[in-house]
């Protein structure tokens, strides 16, 4: 399990820029939001990355960085950045399923088509969120076991302005005896 202010797991993966995302040499003021979705198949996660690309200016004036990332390839990861018309949300691609479990994702099996028509991996990863210090520790984080009733971006951006203000550490911290 990930721990908050502990350093996360390394990421590095190919975007659809061309260029390479690496997590360790990130730079921004204040942090990464790593928004894991299922994939090209799923609608809900069209929908809900609709919703990051749309903040993604929000977070960047906070001093934050965005990325999407799925296990799909190059052409379904095009494909999905093409579907919510993406222009500042950048999406990285070909995650292993080890890096996702590394990452506390839980990993789910194919059912077919989807709702949508669109062939589900044999196995892909459920949308994990995270928020990742300049520092590459954890701030926030949230995994799902399934897609429906994700944390919104919009709540996340006004806990950010409350963090800023307030210096609020990352909480979750404790790992002592209970």
């Amino acid at each position: 399990m990930l721990m908050p202010r502990q350093k996360t797991p390394d990421l590095t993966l190919p975007m659809l820029s061309g260029d390479s995302f690496d997590l360790a040499t990130e730079t921004s003021e204040r942090g990464t939001i790593i928004c894991f979705y299922r994939g090209l198949h799923c609608p809900i996660c069209a929908n809900y990355l609709k919703e990051l690309e749309k903040l993604t200016p929000a977070f960047a004036e906070r001093g934050v960085t965005t990325i999407a990332v799925s296990a799909d390839g190059l052409d379904r990861a095009q494909a999905m950045a093409d579907k919510i018309e993406a222009e500042t949300l950048r999406f990285g691609y070909d995650l292993s399923l080890q890096k996702a479990r590394e990452w506390g994702l839980y990993i789910s099996t194919s059912r077919g088509r989807t709702s949508i028509g669109i062939e589900e991996p044999a196995l892909f990863p459920e949308p994990g969120l995270f928020m990742v210090t300049p520092q590459q520790t954890l701030y926030y984080g949230s995994v799902q076991t399934m897609p429906f009733v994700r944390p919104h971006f919009s709540e996340l951006v006004g806990a950010l302005d409350f963090a800023i203000k307030n210096d609020y550490p990352a909480r979750g911290e404790y790992a002592g005896a209970v």
